[in-house]
């Protein structure tokens, strides 16, 4: 049995007689009755019907065309497949993030991307973990990268990267050159934070619940929709923040900006690659995964 003589069978059955069968093979009707007949020889069976009126399947042609169907759709996926592959350093990769991964992890993978594959493009489509979810599961993005798992259907989340969370106040603050603060300090000062779909918000809202503080009693001044926007407002005097040390690291060095440990309290948390379940990804895809996991997994 070979791939030719299944593509003749079903040329055969799809179009109901040995001489339209021909046709669409691009073989002579006598090649056609042989294909058909070496297949009933290896398999011991009548597989079709033969007529003044064509063809008609046996209950053993049936089960034959079943799985011919199953085998040449392979065959076409496996065709496929390849050809994407070829094409990889030409295509144009789809990743959504969130604001610390897409600032501070996805970049050095990019940059050993692109010097493999000099031709391919990346669109990097950069919001809160929540846009990022969002954008995967209704396949605007390949695949993303983000700070908190969302549970949602349909999604598979893979672990890369760590991250810390630290308290931080602008120079001058009184707290600035303490050793550490208490928790019970926290309630009383007046806090910036990252809107409801951040991942950061999220990670920091469930540590601190956990650490028994009431997240509801803090004295929130202001919501803000990036990491940039609320270390401006925090240098600026207008409260205090949870950030993640990777995105404060520069201002923390120009002395702008200063780290104060709360005593009890650690936030550190994993970034997560994230696609949709069952669904193959690209070859530059799946070159990025792989890049992600190898470099921060």
């Amino acid at each position: 049995m070979n791939l030719k003589q299944l593509e003749v069978f079903l040329a055969v059955v799809e179009h109901g007689t040995f001489s339209a069968g021909a046709r669409e093979s691009y073989v002579t009707q006598s090649t056609v009755s042989q294909h058909v007949a070496a297949l009933e020889e290896e398999l011991g069976v009548r597989l079709l019907e033969r007529s003044r009126n064509g063809v008609s399947l046996t209950e053993a042609g049936k089960i034959l065309k079943r799985h011919a169907r199953q085998v040449l759709g392979d065959v076409q996926a496996a065709h496929e497949a390849i050809r994407r592959f070829r094409g990889v350093e030409k295509a144009t990769l789809r990743v959504a993030s969130s604001t610390i991964p897409g600032g501070y992890l996805i970049p050095a993978v990019l940059v050993t991307m692109c010097d493999r594959f000099p031709d391919l493009s990346v669109a990097l489509l950069q919001g809160d973990s929540r846009d990022t979810i969002d954008r995967v599961a209704s396949q605007e993005a390949e695949l993303g990268v983000v700070g908190n798992r969302f549970e949602e259907r349909g999604l598979t989340y893979v672990p890369v990267g760590n991250d810390e969370i630290c308290l931080v106040v602008p120079r001058g603050h009184a707290w600035a050159d303490r050793k550490s603060v208490a928790l019970a300090d926290l309630p009383g000062a007046p806090f910036i934070v990252r809107e409801p779909g951040s991942g950061t918000a999220k990670t920091v809202a469930e540590a601190l619940t956990a650490a028994g503080v009431n997240t509801g009693g803090l004295r929130i001044r202001a919501h803000m929709g990036s990491n940039e926007a609320v270390k401006a407002a925090v240098m600026a005097g207008l409260g205090l923040s949870f950030l993640s040390e990777a995105a404060v690291r520069r201002e923390v060095e120009r002395g702008d900006l200063a780290i104060v440990p709360v005593e009890g309290l650690r936030i550190s948390r994993r970034f997560h690659l994230v696609r949709r379940t069952g669904r193959e990804l690209s070859p530059a895809a799946t070159a990025f995964w792989d890049f992600m996991v190898i470099t921060y997994g």
